[in-house]
């Protein structure tokens, strides 16, 4: 372990540390650690106070992921999928992590990757993903399917709606799911759902599914967010410190649906998403790069197409530049 990473493993329960302890336990000078101090506020964005005569801390303490104890909270079933968890301190996205991981190597079904923070994390449509340091979690898994990309339509559908399970088991209740991707609580985005195929017409595929959920998104940051967001923060208070129970119970809940969709594809999901679907039943409007249509959101079919009640009748739109709004 270097000398920054330790210093923010002390710091992370948020009590005092003073300069000289800092530096006789990482047995380093007294101007190192501050020099290093002043590079993790640089790196991270983390707000570490010094005070005279007490020393530095967190302004807020800090679980920092933990493969350990990220596997520990999988059930019996889920933990057997898991190939392997990378828990990574700053990386571009962990989509494309594991991207390139799959481009180097036969990379098996269930590897999995967490990171503290994202320097270029990316959304659906190309949009950016707002990755603080420390703030929220950012996790992708890796599948293989026999099939071509073509019988994977409806995933992204399955992915969210685990991602509420997982969340729901872990205690977090009344999010919901807006299509195809979203996922929100009190009509504001709390997270997202990022797939990303590479495989042939007749198969095999590889898939990435990411996903990014704010647990405690700092203000300065939700300014540069272009529409109403949410996080577990204000869900559940204080318990939205626990990062690695979170992650846990979405790795668990996301690798078994992988698993299961690979048998069942979505069709046996379609109930399930609906009972969630924010828009079911409401006036909405479909946004296409040309036109919008408006209707009323009738639901999701097998292969997770969103049913637009029309003047005209029951319309079928899947996602690609498709854009749902109420």
């Amino acid at each position: 372990m270097d000398t920054k990473q330790y210093i923010l493993n002390t710091l992370s329960d948020g009590a005092f540390h003073s300069g000289a302890r800092l530096a006789r336990q990482a047995e380093q000078s007294r101007t190192a650690i501050w020099k290093q101090i002043k590079a993790l506020r640089d790196d991270t964005g983390l707000e570490i106070l010094s005070v005279p005569g007490r020393g530095y801390r967190l302004r807020r303490p800090l679980e920092l992921l933990c493969a350990a104890r990220i596997e520990a909270c999988l059930e019996a079933s889920p933990a057997e999928l898991l190939a392997d968890l990378e828990v990574l301190d700053s990386v571009d996205s962990t989509n494309a992590h594991l991207l390139r991981r799959a481009r180097q190597t036969k990379l098996p079904s269930g590897a999995a990757c967490v990171a503290e923070h994202q320097s270029a994390g990316r959304g659906r449509r190309g949009r950016s993903w707002v990755s603080p340091y420390g703030s929220n979690i950012y996790l992708s898994v890796h599948w293989r399917f026999p099939q071509g990309p073509a019988a994977l339509s409806g995933f992204s559908l399955a992915a969210g709606l685990a991602v509420v399970r997982g969340l729901e088991k872990t205690g977090v209740s009344g999010v919901g799911l807006k299509w195809p991707n979203d996922l929100q609580w009190a009509g504001r985005k709390l997270g997202g759902i990022l797939i990303e195929i590479n495989g042939e017409q007749d198969g095999p595929t590889s898939v990435v599914l990411g996903v990014g959920l704010n647990t405690r998104l700092p203000a300065d940051c939700g300014q540069s967010i272009d529409q109403p967001w949410a996080d577990l923060r204000q869900i559940v208070g204080a318990d939205a410190e626990a990062r690695n129970r979170y992650a846990g119970g979405i790795l668990g809940a996301v690798l078994q649906a992988c698993a299961d969709f690979r048998l069942h594809g979505f069709a046996p999901q379609v109930d399930a998403w609906q009972r969630r679907d924010v828009y079911y039943g409401q006036p909405v409007e479909i946004h296409l790069s040309d036109r919008v249509i408006r209707g009323t959101h009738s639901g999701v079919a097998a292969d997770g197409a969103l049913l637009l009640q029309t003047e005209s009748g029951v319309r079928a739109f899947h996602g690609g530049e498709v854009s749902l709004r109420s």
